[in-house]
């Protein structure tokens, strides 16, 4: 099983209703996608503020191995939902940290 884990640094002043239509649209693909095993999202409650660098939010999927993986990094859907988390983070991509593994 891969675990998917993105970590976001939202705009400073987005709204809880926005960050809500994000994640909605991403536990979507669990139903539109093969190999999806869940979703889940998080708020970072770390008080290591000097080394969490504002990453403030998380999300992940698991998945039940990397081809699953592969095929939601190529849906058009995941994309298109991809491109909105880019526009509602600080400074593009530098606004997100993704990082796999499996357990």
């Amino acid at each position: 099983m891969i675990r998917h884990m993105v970590h976001l640094r939202f705009q400073p002043g987005i709204s809880a209703a926005a960050k809500a239509a994000l994640y909605h649209d991403l536990k979507a693909l669990r139903g539109h996608l093969d190999g999806v095993l869940d979703f889940q999202t998080r708020a970072n409650c770390s008080p290591e503020t000097l080394v969490t660098h504002g990453f403030s939010d998380l999300f992940w999927f698991d998945f039940a191995d990397a081809a699953a993986r592969d095929a939601y990094l190529a849906d058009a859907q995941h994309r298109a939902v991809g491109a909105r988390l880019v526009s509602a983070v600080q400074s593009g991509l530098e606004g997100i940290f993704v990082c796999d593994f499996e357990l």
